[in-house]
């Protein structure tokens, strides 16, 4: 039995594959954003660069994306999982703390740009009323795509100006389906009318449609994704939440909204769940592979040969865009009383065009509202804006010293972080009856934790408990990063499974040198082998009880309880002793660490406890 394989229905993947190979190590090395990186090579990829000479070279075609309308569909997905992504990074409580911000500086944003872009539109270049509002509100919308990015890879984007760009580029969002209802009531009045009581109906329609989103995320999520992770399987469940993501993206735009809106509020509902962390972990590498299309898809659109036909006006299309955009951003963005530097910043990101111009402007030439070239014209402006995204957030975040950035922090604390870190908190591994009990021990000393289990019913009735635990694979590297340790206090590590917990203290110590980790051992062969890979403490279950009968014994036949402690803790020290690396260096590194955070604070505790006793018998 033969197969015949068509290279040309993969060509396009490979090229893209090849591509990210090449772009994301490259731009690393030289300090440039990929971002940057993939929309140039979309850019010299696409029909407008080599694809020219495909036609007439069969070797320029197998280098080149012929098929931008097919990667386009596919490339969308990637500003779907980006905003799923945020939307995990959020809570509903944390996104009512910016409600001032989205529905307030927000609207006012795209309000206020709209005006003055249609304005331009109506008088400067005589579009008609309604082609040029819809015009204006395309050019009003920012790029959500290559923003977001920008801020997460420069770490901005839980300080005060990440906050504003992202609360403005939310309120976006929501505009879409406004702004595609206006392409079609436009149409609909070309064609012969459109009646105010249709206009109610399509509106109560779709938010009633969300509404109804919303509800069924809420009742259904969570039973689901438990089904699935009791199962075990980590394909399941990699499908089980690609299968909310695009579900949900899907409903979403059937009910007349963008598919990135279903996908944030998939994430909002999945962000209050246990399952976070292992669903951020499970989505992240489609994400960042389907942005980085999207990106290619993008630079792919650009017509070179229109731009280098006729680049003056074209160029300053474009930086008028951007100046007026900018200006009007910053003005708004004082008024709603952020700092003149945030504001700037934000300002700076936002003022180019967005991805969903094109979804605009392509709507609207599709059914005949706006001519042709206009819209040709207005997608190539503000795809060359776009281009300018990434060096704008290096200016933007220069005008901001970090002396002036941490007040500006403490001043709109109010805005609430995008991001949670575990900063002061300590993360138990292991939440059975061992790993609950240190969490009580912490709760009695006011130390906040933060819990991981896989078993889905530990999970439950600790949240029950009103724990904050999550469910997932400890195992991962990325895991243990999105539950905080890099960040954290102190590790413990209570898990049964000895490989398990080997390679969680090696991960840990890895991520983070200085780390104080508690171990779990089986027995003392295990726990010299935890001290090998980083482990601070190793505790031999068999050591353990033999020294609390010890000391049990002592106490109960009278010894006074401040020497027992004394002496089970001098017994300790020379297991810990016998247990550590021989190796020289090893036993210096573990000794200097546990001196500095563990015997001081023993050896002050037992001699309190001594001269309490010591004062009681006198």
């Amino acid at each position: 039995m033969t197969s015949s394989i068509h290279l040309e229905s993969y060509r396009e993947a490979l090229v893209f594959l090849a591509t990210a190979g090449v772009v994301v190590p490259l731009f690393h090395r030289i300090k440039i954003s990929p971002v940057l990186g993939f929309l140039f090579a979309g850019a010299a990829l696409g029909p407008f660069g080599l694809g020219r000479f495909a036609q007439g070279h069969e070797w320029a075609r197998n280098f080149t994306i012929t098929n931008v309308e097919g990667v386009s569909n596919l490339a969308e997905f990637g500003l779907v999982f980006l905003l799923f992504m945020i939307g995990l990074e959020l809570s509903w409580e944390r996104l009512a703390r910016l409600r001032r911000l989205v529905f307030g500086l927000g609207l006012a944003q795209v309000a206020v740009c709209a005006s003055v872009l249609a304005a331009v539109g109506y008088y400067h270049f005589s579009v008609e009323f309604g082609p040029s509002m819809l015009m204006g509100i395309a050019l009003a919308m920012s790029s959500t795509a290559v923003v977001l990015p920008v801020l997460a890879e420069a770490r901005r984007l839980n300080k005060t100006s990440g906050r504003v760009a992202f609360s403005v580029l939310l309120f976006q969002d929501l505009a879409v389906a406004p702004a595609l209802f206006l392409v079609s009531a436009l149409a609909e009045a070309k064609n012969g009318g459109f009646t105010g009581e249709q206009a109610a109906w399509a509106f109560g329609r779709a938010f009633l449609a969300m509404g109804a989103l919303i509800f069924i995320g809420r009742l259904l999520l969570r039973p689901l994704f438990r089904m699935v992770a009791a199962v075990q399987l980590t394909e399941l469940f990699m499908a089980a939440c690609l299968l909310v993501v695009i579900g949900e993206a899907a409903l979403s735009a059937a009910a007349g909204f963008s598919m990135g809106l279903g996908a944030f509020i998939a994430g909002l509902l999945l962000a209050e769940t246990e399952f976070r962390r292992e669903v951020e972990v499970t989505i992240e590498p489609f994400k960042g592979l389907l942005l980085g299309l999207f990106f290619v898809s993008v630079g792919a659109g650009l017509d070179m040969g229109a731009v280098a036909a006729d680049p003056f006006p074209i160029f300053i299309y474009a930086a008028g865009l951007i100046a007026v955009k900018g200006a009007i951003i910053f003005i708004l963005a004082r008024l709603f009383g952020v700092d003149w530097r945030p504001s700037a910043e934000a300002s700076l990101l936002l003022a180019p065009g967005g991805e969903f111009a094109f979804a605009l402007l392509t709507s609207a030439m599709a059914v005949g509202v706006l001519p042709g070239h206009y819209g040709a014209d207005a997608m190539i402006v503000v795809t060359i804006s776009i281009f300018a995204i990434p060096l704008l957030g290096r200016i933007g975040a220069a005008l901001v010293p970090p002396a002036t950035e941490a007040e500006d922090e403490l001043l709109y604390a109010d805005l609430a972080p995008a991001a949670e870190v575990a900063e002061d908190r300590v993360v138990i591994v292991g939440y059975g009856r061992i790993g609950s009990l240190v969490g009580e021990m912490l709760k009695r000393h006011d130390i906040p934790f933060v819990a991981v289990e896989n078993v889905v019913s530990l999970v439950t009735a600790g949240r029950e408990d009103g724990v904050e635990i999550y469910w997932g694979n400890a195992t991962r590297r990325e895991f243990l990063m999105r539950c905080g340790v890099a960040q954290a206090r102190a590790l413990v590590v209570t898990i049964e499974n000895v490989h398990a917990a080997g390679e969680i203290v090696r991960l840990a110590h890895d991520i983070r040198g200085d780390l104080t980790i508690v171990a779990r051992a089986r027995d003392a062969d295990h726990a010299t082998e935890l001290y090998k890979l980083g482990a601070t403490d190793a505790i031999p279950e068999t050591v353990e009880a033999s020294l609390q009968l010890a000391e049990t014994v002592l106490v109960d036949i009278g010894v006074p309880m401040g020497f027992v402690i004394a002496s089970i803790h001098e017994k300790r020290d020379e297991f810990r002793k016998l247990l550590q690396p021989s190796d020289d260096k090893t036993r210096a590194r573990h000794a200097e660490r546990n001196r500095k955070i563990r015997r001081e604070h023993t050896r002050r505790r037992i001699s309190g406890r001594a001269s309490e006793e010591s004062g009681e018998e006198a």
